[in-house]
């Protein structure tokens, strides 16, 4: 199962595109602003140091996340010995994957409206934003990325769920580890480049495939789930 998670984690963050382009793409604007200026040095290589830098914090945030709900359901299954408690988070990874590959095709949002879920804890993190409205170094770059992974987004949680029925902190976190991953054509690009990826990923064609893709990595999840549960 862990093999079908990593690689449909990582379809959801590079399919997600658009929806990460209408939730963070003011950030990353914002953050490209605020990068110091360099005379006398590359001015592609300084701004894509920088970039890395926030990247490389939001998807450590990802992946600490990842550890943390993978660890947690490990610990309370054997703290309080449920029986088949693994296999049933396995159903709702399941769920949750065809829930967003319908997403991606555009055919039912469900996963959109969860994110309203995050807004509350938002609200306990954004202020700590303020304190890296002036970039001046790499590493407070990454300290602001690693704040941005805490924004609130219905495609995290949905991949956060598939964290869960991994069982362990490892694969959790390697389960968002390639969900950051996807993400970083997106939030990378620039350009003419954020529009030539957003229009190929609004391509009905594309979305379809990708959107059944995901439909059918959560039934062979819910297949071997519910095979185990017999």
């Amino acid at each position: 199962m862990i093999e079908f998670s990593l690689l449909g984690a990582f379809l959801v963050g590079l399919m997600g595109a658009a929806h990460c382009f209408g939730m963070c793409g003011g950030l990353v604007g914002l953050f490209s602003n605020s990068i110091p200026t360099a005379p006398g040095r590359n001015f592609l290589s300084h701004q894509l140091g920088f970039l890395l830098s926030y990247n490389l914090g939001r998807i450590t945030s990802y992946a600490f996340a990842g550890a943390l709900v993978g660890g947690s359901s490990a610990m309370l299954g054997q703290l309080f010995a449920i029986d088949n408690y693994l296999i049933l988070l396995r159903v709702l990874a399941g769920v949750m994957m065809i829930l967003t590959g319908l997403y991606i095709a555009k055919i039912w949002f469900l996963i959109a409206k969860i994110e309203g879920l995050g807004k509350y804890v938002w609200r306990y993190i954004s202020p700590l934003t303020q304190r890296f409205s002036r970039i001046q170094h790499k590493r407070e770059a990454l300290m602001a990325g690693m704040i941005w992974g805490w924004l609130p987004c219905g495609l995290v949680y949905s991949t956060l769920t598939w964290s869960v029925a991994a069982g362990n902190a490892l694969e959790g976190a390697l389960i968002m580890l390639c969900f950051g991953l996807g993400t970083l054509p997106a939030l990378l690009s620039a350009g003419f480049a954020a529009k030539a990826l957003a229009n190929l990923v609004q391509k009905k064609a594309v979305r379809l495939a990708s959107g059944g893709l995901l439909i059918l990595f959560g039934i062979q999840t819910l297949y071997i789930a519910i095979m185990q549960l017999s």
